[in-house]
């Protein structure tokens, strides 16, 4: 069922692990954006594609490792990921999926098993939400983390390296902090490359693309506060970006927010 904000962030409460969330997005139980979910286990975006264009995406991701830092690729046909937990079925676990056909949102299931095909190809990518426990435990308050809301995004004015018919631009993901804890966000997430690192930008937003951060292309807007800075990081939506463009036979993402919750803890993917 839908469960309003106070709703939302009780029931995220009881979901500490990684094996919880999924539990509970499997059986329906939690069918909102994961910021906040299972705190210090390691999130996922996904994208899903047709063994025809898997290698193209491969290389995508291989040349854009900023947006794009691959956690895990499946073999063909194969639904599990064992690299990311005992019992991760991608065909369930996802709270919301989005389908795409030749680079056209059609529709935004809950499951997607009726869908498989066994020639899919799926890829894990790391998610910002997983290093968002580290600024949280360096003492960054997150507001949309706070007010149980999902992040805001943003396309930007950056391009992307192609790879075969995949290109786009830069997808970015915005918190606003004090100058203070912007300095030490660079600092703390410099250390987890693997979920996209340190950000890629601060402050004017019209330098990188963006008209108007009370309008994210996707997630919620935030607030920005007197004496704040908005604070840019690439994000895991970037394929989705770069699926418009390619226009692949039919691609399966996740929903922006809405994200693969694995049994990875965080501080594994840290470099010290």
């Amino acid at each position: 069922m839908e469960l309003n904000r106070d709703g939302a962030l009780a029931c995220a409460e009881q979901l500490k692990t990684g094996a919880a969330a999924r539990q509970a997005i499997r059986a329906g139980q939690w069918i909102s954006h994961t910021s906040g979910l299972a705190p210090g286990y390691v999130q996922g975006n996904v994208v899903i594609l047709r063994s025809q264009d898997a290698d193209d995406f491969l290389r995508f991701c291989q040349r854009n490792p900023k947006p794009c830092p691959l956690l895990a690729v499946s073999e063909p046909g194969q639904p599990l990921l064992p690299t990311l937990g005992a019992d991760v079925d991608i065909r369930s676990d996802v709270p919301r999926y989005r389908v795409w056909r030749k680079g056209e949102l059609v529709t935004e299931p809950t499951a997607i098993g009726e869908l498989w095909q066994p020639d899919f190809v799926t890829f894990v990518i790391g998610c910002s939400f997983s290093f968002e426990q580290a600024l949280l435990d360096a003492g960054i308050p997150l507001r949309h983390v706070a007010e149980g809301r999902n992040v805001a995004m943003y396309r930007t004015n950056i391009a992307t390296t192609p790879a075969g018919k995949f290109h786009g631009p830069l997808v970015v993901s915005m918190r606003p902090m004090t100058a203070a804890n912007a300095i030490r966000a660079i600092q703390v997430t410099s250390r987890l490359p693997n979920v996209h690192g340190a950000p890629v930008h601060f402050g004017d937003p019209a330098e990188i693309g963006i008209a108007d951060l009370a309008q994210p292309d996707f997630g919620d807007p935030v607030e920005i506060r007197p004496g704040e800075v908005p604070v840019y990081w690439a994000c895991g939506v970037t394929p989705q970006a770069a699926v418009m463009e390619a226009r692949p036979e039919l691609c399966i993402t996740h929903a922006p927010g809405f994200m693969l919750v694995t049994d990875l803890l965080n501080h594994q993917l840290a470099f010290s």
